[in-house]
């Protein structure tokens, strides 16, 4: 066997940034694990440092509070739910009508996943009171974006009222999501999904939009 070198090796010390960048991640995991599951209200600054395997001054370093941590949570949720819903009807290529369709198909994907609880932010505005503004708005961002990408398919598959076409495919996604977190039945969005191509039927796109309407928002 031949002898080791004795030659020192340098060993790299993790920086204060380094770990505080570790910290961040574990509490982030932690919290929207046992925010989806449990819910936000139910959920104590305990649980997540244990879960996090931090210390509470750790957290209140990095986030400042409980509803901070919220905020971040719900940001870093919906920025890797939306990269997921886009690429998801976007793979594959093909018409505008052929992306819209895949949105049931793969929303039922997510349904079947075993840590499936439903919509965060859907859940976070219906724990909370109904007046506050905060939760609402992180929401509302959200959606925006959600819908922006479906008006925008709508737009090229040649929708008379994009706007309004994007609207009523949000409002199944949303019915879609819900029923599937009560009922547990992935199946709910196959059921969504054949409403959906009662819109997406080419006869049905063509209606001439009058100058004087405007289209009514239905959903967000």
């Amino acid at each position: 066997m031949r002898k080791p070198a004795s030659k020192k090796r340098s060993v790299a010390i993790p920086s204060a940034a380094g770990d505080d960048e570790s910290a961040r991640g574990r509490l982030l995991g932690a919290a929207t694990r046992l925010f989806c599951k449990d819910g936000i209200n139910a959920t104590g600054i305990d649980a997540i440092i244990n879960e996090a395997g931090t210390a509470k001054t750790t957290l209140y370093k990095l986030f400042g509070s409980k509803t901070n941590l919220v905020h971040a949570v719900l940001e870093t949720e919906g920025k890797q739910w939306r990269e997921w819903f886009i690429d998801s009807i976007e793979t594959g290529g093909g018409s505008a009508q052929t992306k819209l369709a895949r949105i049931f198909p793969a929303l039922k994907s997510w349904f079947g996943e075993e840590r499936f609880y439903g919509c965060p932010f859907i859940n976070a505005v219906a724990e909370h009171d109904k007046d506050q503004k905060q939760f609402r708005a992180i929401a509302m961002k959200h959606k925006k974006v959600v819908l922006a990408h479906i008006e925008k398919l709508a737009g090229e598959m040649g929708a008379a009222e994009p706007e309004v076409l994007a609207h009523q495919l949000a409002l199944l996604i949303d019915g879609a999501i819900v029923a599937a977190m009560v009922s547990r039945n992935p199946d709910v969005a196959d059921t969504a999904g054949l409403a959906a191509g009662c819109l997406l039927v080419p006869s049905k796109l063509k209606k001439p939009k009058r100058a004087s309407e405007s289209p009514q928002l239905m959903a967000v």
